[in-house]
């Protein structure tokens, strides 16, 4: 399955700002910043990680609604979508 344009410039821009959340913990780390900042920038990075995923699966859910035969006869059942559904809380 594709993805739609939209869909993947969306994603592609949360994991970039997730990428730049884990270089600023990373920097955070370095210059022994305190736990509470760390901490919360780790929560932002989950946040985006999180959001990139649940973005994914709505526009995979989409698919295996608007044709299931056709995203079954790609591999992906409906119980397989619910699996890696769940997989993201």
């Amino acid at each position: 399955m594709n993805f739609p344009d939209d869909v993947t410039t969306d994603v592609l821009n949360r994991l970039r700002r997730a990428e730049g959340q884990l270089r600023g913990i990373q920097r955070l780390l370095d210059e022994g910043a305190d736990c509470r900042d760390v901490v919360t920038q780790l929560t932002a990075a989950q946040a985006a990680l999180h959001r990139a995923g649940l973005k994914l699966m709505s526009a995979g859910m989409r698919y295996c609604l608007a044709d299931p035969e056709k995203a079954a006869g790609e591999g992906m059942s409906v119980d397989q979508m619910e699996e890696l559904f769940l997989k993201l809380r």
